[in-house]
């Protein structure tokens, strides 16, 4: 039985999604003057899927031995990869400060906007537990 609706469920995985992301900005900020640092960024796992097939004709995995890692994407849907081709300065990272910057603060205002979405889902609960009052 399920206790909250698909809404935040849905809800959940993208704060998810959001704090995987906000970590690794994080990092590549923290590792602007690293030399040789290559910069990370957190993909859906439906567009790193979509860009998979693409590029193939079938996507399959078989598990032929039970030593083999079973075929899915991680626990929260994101993918990170690192940008390899890539280089900002002559010390061999790719960390654009500007950019990561950017995509900090629009990641942090979708942040707010789900934490204020599940908010309200809650006190909706809350409110229909109280009866109304």
């Amino acid at each position: 039985m399920k206790i909250f609706s698909n809404t935040i469920s849905i809800l959940d995985q993208a704060l998810d999604y959001s704090t995987t992301k906000q970590k690794v900005i994080s990092q590549n900020i923290a590792n602007v003057d690293t030399p040789n640092y290559k910069a990370q960024e957190v993909l859906p796992f439906k567009t790193v899927l979509k860009n998979e097939l693409k590029n193939t004709k079938h996507l399959s995995a078989q598990i032929t031995n039970n030593k083999h890692i079973p075929f899915s994407p991680s626990e929260n849907g994101t993918v990170t990869i690192v940008k390899n081709n890539i280089q900002y300065n002559e010390s061999g990272n790719s960390v654009d400060v500007d950019q990561e910057m950017t995509k900090l603060a629009e990641n942090q205002i979708y942040y707010n906007a789900l934490i204020d979405r599940i908010s309200g889902k809650f006190q909706t609960l809350q409110s229909v537990i109280k009866g109304g009052k």
